[in-house]
């Protein structure tokens, strides 16, 4: 029985990617206190037709009761025939706040005060669940269809045998992605920007590729990526992690890392890996003009 824990922080997805989950097939349930958890899945197993997929999600709204969660993680693991996966949601605090803001409701933690706060201090009580998660998902710029396609990809069974890479070009002057298990810099490249018939176009146009990747010095980058890439995969795998997520940065996330994320991203397609490609800043700077 694949057995999926769905957690993380509140305003993150977690009811978002249960429902996605249960159009996938799962048996889902929502909010079951964690000292019950095993003995729901023995319950599952022993059924005269056995569930095959099921997930559970849990949160700090249960409150004290949350705490026998790693109990119930290790009491998981022992059961045979259970193959047992953590998914965290995260989020960038902004993000969050914004998220409550429009819904209006009260953070689990705040106790009716700051949002911040109750954010900060879930925060710090899931470090420890996030560092056990074979996968953590940064839902900061995600759609609800965007986060249903990644959830697809991460737990069709069609593709269980297959990690699946996700490729995310950013700029640092507004954070390095959360949940980035490799973060690569671009700086050392010559700067598009600075150049009078680039500065107004991205790394998806093809004047700013063919300029990004003219220099060996990328070439030879591109080319080390992949190979790292293609050793430590399987291995990733063996750990039960499913999801690679590789990080490319520049100043303002536009040029220099577009262009090397799309050109990974074409590498890796074609080596048939399942990958997907983000670009988290690219009209940042435009909507910040506009604004």
């Amino acid at each position: 029985m694949h057995f999926i824990i769905v957690t993380g922080l509140s305003g993150a997805g977690r009811s978002q990617a249960l429902k996605r989950l249960e159009d996938n097939g799962f048996f889902c349930v929502d909010n079951l206190p964690p000292v019950l958890i095993p003995s729901f899945a023995r319950y599952c197993l022993k059924l005269d037709k056995p569930i095959d997929q099921v997930a559970v999600a849990v949160d700090m709204r249960m409150g004290v009761m949350f705490e026998s969660i790693y109990e119930a993680i290790k009491d998981l693991q022992a059961i045979r025939g259970l193959r047992l996966e953590i998914l965290y949601l995260d989020a960038s605090d902004e993000t969050l706040v914004k998220r409550f803001k429009q819904t209006r409701r009260q953070h689990p933690l705040s106790a009716g005060g700051n949002v911040m706060t109750g954010i900060h201090l879930e925060r710090d009580k899931l470090k420890r669940l996030k560092d056990m998660a074979q996968n953590v998902i940064d839902t900061s710029t995600y759609s609800i269809k965007k986060l249903g396609e990644v959830i697809d990809r991460l737990f069709t069974e069609d593709d269980q045998q297959r990690i699946l890479i996700s490729v995310t070009s950013f700029g640092y002057k507004r954070g390095i992605p959360l949940d980035a298990d490799m973060v690569f810099d671009m700086r050392f490249i010559p700067n598009p920007y600075y150049m009078d018939e680039l500065r107004d176009l991205n790394g998806k146009d093809e004047a700013v590729k063919k300029y990004v990747l003219s220099f060996p010095c990328t070439q030879l980058f591109i080319n080390k990526v992949n190979d790292i890439v293609n050793i430590i995969a399987p291995h990733y795998l063996e750990q039960d992690k499913k999801q690679l997520i590789i990080a490319i940065g520049c100043t303002g996330g536009m040029h220099r890392s577009v262009a090397v994320a799309e050109e990974l991203y074409r590498i890796f397609a074609e080596q048939n890996h399942r990958v997907t490609l983000e670009h988290r800043d690219i009209r940042m700077d435009k909507l910040e003009e506009e604004q």
